[in-house]
């Protein structure tokens, strides 16, 4: 609990409520100076693996790179089989003898996430952290083969099934946890439990985007409550605004607009790097972070969801993915 008597607590919420500081790389840099923080490269995860999904460019490749230098074992999970390798290259050439895996999953197919944990489970004897990194916005509705909207099939479906399908080498891990990388976006926007595939209204890439980043945000918050009693720590964290391609790709009139305060892509993935390795980081579970801190899961009262709300959304993602309760 905060002491609110804290004047480096006081000047940290002051930058939260005014969002725009929070979010930019001055955000970052005060609060680095505030608290005098530790490099998050500084724990060491010598003889522990870690499963990223999305790792190719961006948050992931940056969250990649930290993580090799760490002494980590890396395992990449990504859709495109000839970006891994290309990224699992440059890693190894840049910090020799990391050991690295590579498996190809479509994160918005669920029949293709299936096939990659089980290729994992076969060939992976330890997981200790699994970073849910993998992002995408589409400015169209698409709809899967398996009759899901793309991005929520993605953001949303796809991770619960990874998450569930590797939790049982997750469990025997001394330290595990699970680190979603969510979005600001999710602040925006409700999750109506009743349209959860973007059926009813006019399409909108960055509702539907926001929309599945606050159901990843409440399932971390389950999956936190529900195994907490096994040791397992799960939290989400937002970048703030970093310069990514993903930001250039689907939000390219945003990025002209805010240019030079945009974070680094190491700046955006510090948190997440910090909530994987740290020891203070397992103080706290089911919680959201932005810098290190942990944030409100709501800005406007409309978006909250309730532990009702978010027990029924478990129970849509089991009916909806066909996964048995893995935390039954």
């Amino acid at each position: 609990m905060r002491d609110i008597a804290d004047p480096l607590a006081l000047i940290d919420d002051l930058l939260e409520i005014l969002v725009v500081p929070s979010f930019t790389r001055a955000g970052f840099a005060v609060r680095r100076r505030l608290f005098d923080w530790a490099s998050a490269e500084s724990s060491s995860m010598v003889g522990r693996t870690v499963v990223i999904t999305g790792p190719t460019s961006g948050l992931g490749r940056e969250v990649a790179g930290s993580f090799a230098r760490m002494g980590a074992r890396i395992v990449l999970v990504g859709r495109d089989a000839a970006r891994l390798e290309r990224t699992a290259a440059e890693l190894r050439r840049r910090t020799p003898g990391v050991p690295i895996g590579t498996f190809v999953a479509d994160m918005s197919s669920l029949a293709s996430v299936r096939a990659a944990t089980d290729r994992m489970l076969a060939g992976e004897p330890r997981i200790d952290v699994i970073v849910d990194n993998a992002g995408a916005m589409f400015a169209d509705r698409q709809v899967t083969s398996e009759g899901f909207e793309r991005t929520f099939a993605t953001l949303v479906l796809g991770p619960f099934v990874l998450i569930a399908r590797l939790l049982p080498r997750l469990v025997e891990s001394p330290d595990a946890r699970i680190v979603a990388v969510s979005s600001g976006g999710m602040y925006t926007q409700a999750l109506p439990l009743d349209d959860l595939s973007f059926e009813r209204g006019t399409y909108d890439g960055p509702r539907a985007y926001a929309r599945a980043k606050r159901a990843q945000v409440a399932l971390i918050r389950e999956w936190a409550r529900r195994l907490c009693h096994r040791g397992i720590v799960a939290n989400a964290m937002h970048p703030g605004w970093a310069n990514t391609p993903g930001l250039e790709a689907s939000l390219p009139g945003f990025r002209d607009r805010v240019g030079g305060l945009l974070r680094t892509p190491a700046e955006g993935a510090d948190t997440t790097v910090w909530l994987a390795a740290a020891d203070q980081a397992r103080e706290a579970t089911g919680q959201v972070f932005l810098d290190r801190r942990p944030r409100p899961f709501d800005r406007v009262p409309s978006t909250r969801l309730s532990p009702s709300d978010r027990q029924r959304l478990w129970s849509l993602i089991l009916a909806m993915t066909g996964e048995p309760d893995p935390t039954a």
